[in-house]
């Protein structure tokens, strides 16, 4: 067996590698480069297989078993709380949406430092049920586990030995620079859960492996884990939590109504369904945490499918405040700050990466010949920034203030 390893930064490949059974495979090493918005000289270079992960959002690794993916791996030491956690969400969603199993480390809590106070910022445990709802309709793990930190041994603040870390724990082996400390138990178990998926895949294949994942022992029982985590946390509370906080359930006729009274017309897809859930969202137009929030939000409230047509309520993205006007059956959209034409400007600086427009001729860098012929297959997809991609990808409408698109099928 051959394995590539495709990563953001290097010594988390090895720390992955030389804690995993990885160290007794072949390996190769290898630089992922996320997007072609970011990356222009290299991301048509990436394989098609990776390339499939990728168009939502680019984990910090994955592994590659005889080029089928095996697993993906995120990694993160932001605080947990609010929206913060499904940061990263969408990247989560697009590997397990192509069958390829998802780790994601992220701390407990993050001692936060301001002028008045210091405090652990706890995690926000609606993003165990939001693992769990991925996993409900894939059938492909998508697993939880705590970055190491002083949280629970040391809960007094002021007598952190990591205060600096904010409370965390990393490796100190230098090989790992930036790694979560590889002895804690947290990490144990999420090594032997890599290793199942490693040992699963070889021995029963690909296709027959990703149909076992759930049913081997160490990994239903960090599912079980996960679920004690939520409801030991606050549970079904979640409603009060974000983002479900942010969202609002309406009668979808009173969006039809919205949108006809700027005289659109509207086809079938929002009126398949009664219901609609709305994300507001009271701020000017921008990336993170929302499109993670926005994806979150999808699994947690809408999708009942693997597609977003198998949704039982539409999920519309609202950049601003709303008043509900029941007696004309209608929605009032009453901010200011999110304006249509920064969503507009946002595509426009994407497509100026787009080749497509342009003779063979004026293709002059080596690398844009290639690049021009990935283009023709996948058009802007890859070229789009990210919170583009993914607001366009999950939101059935998108609605501001001053302008609105949606979807008819």
């Amino acid at each position: 067996m051959k394995y590539r390893i495709w990563y953001s930064t290097e010594a988390f490949a090895n720390y992955v590698i030389d804690n995993t059974d990885l160290k007794y495979r072949e390996t190769v090493k290898k630089k992922m480069y996320e997007s072609d918005a970011k990356n222009t000289k290299n991301f048509h270079t990436m394989p098609d297989h990776i390339k499939k992960i990728l168009y939502l959002d680019a984990p910090d690794l994955i592994v590659e078993m005889n080029h089928e993916p095996i697993f993906s791996v995120e990694v993160s030491t932001e605080a947990g709380t609010g929206h913060n956690v499904f940061q990263r969400f969408a990247r989560l969603a697009a590997s397990v949406e192509n069958n390829v199993p998802a780790f994601y480390i992220y701390p407990e809590a993050v001692v936060i430092q301001r002028k008045n106070s210091i405090r652990w910022d706890k995690i926000n445990h609606l993003i165990f049920k939001a693992l769990k709802d991925v996993m409900h309709i894939y059938h492909i793990p998508a697993l939880f586990y705590y970055f190491p930190s002083e949280f629970k041994t040391n809960p007094d603040v002021r007598t952190l030995d990591n205060l600096n870390n904010g409370g965390l724990l990393f490796d100190k082996n230098i090989q790992y620079s930036g790694s979560p400390l590889s002895s804690d138990v947290q990490m144990q178990q999420m090594f032997l859960a890599m290793n199942e998926v490693i040992s699963t895949f070889e021995s029963e294949g690909i296709i027959e492996g990703r149909r076992k994942l759930l049913g081997k022992n160490i990994i239903k029982n960090h599912i079980n884990y996960m679920d004690s985590e939520y409801f030991s946390k606050g549970g079904d509370n979640s409603s009060n939590s974000s983002p479900l906080s942010a969202t609002l359930k309406v009668p979808t006729q009173y969006i039809i109504n919205y949108l006809e009274s700027k005289n659109h017309k509207i086809g079938e897809l929002l009126r398949s369904r009664e219901e609609t859930i709305l994300y507001k969202v009271d701020a000017k137009f921008r990336g993170d945490p929302y499109p993670g929030a926005l994806a979150a939000i999808d699994y947690l409230l809408c999708r009942e499918g693997v597609t977003f047509e198998e949704r039982k309520y539409n999920l519309v993205l609202v950049w601003s405040n709303i008043e509900i006007d029941d007696k004309n059956q209608v929605i009032k959209l009453i901010g200011k700050k999110g304006k249509v034409n920064d969503f507009i400007d946002a595509v426009q600086k994407s497509e100026s990466k787009n080749l497509l427009s342009r003779d063979y001729n004026d293709l002059k860098k080596k690398y844009e010949i290639p690049r021009y012929y990935m283009q023709v297959r996948y058009g802007s997809t890859y070229s789009k920034v990210k919170h583009i991609r993914v607001f366009s990808y999950f939101a059935d409408a998108i609605l501001f203030p001053d302008g609105e698109f949606w979807r008819d099928a």
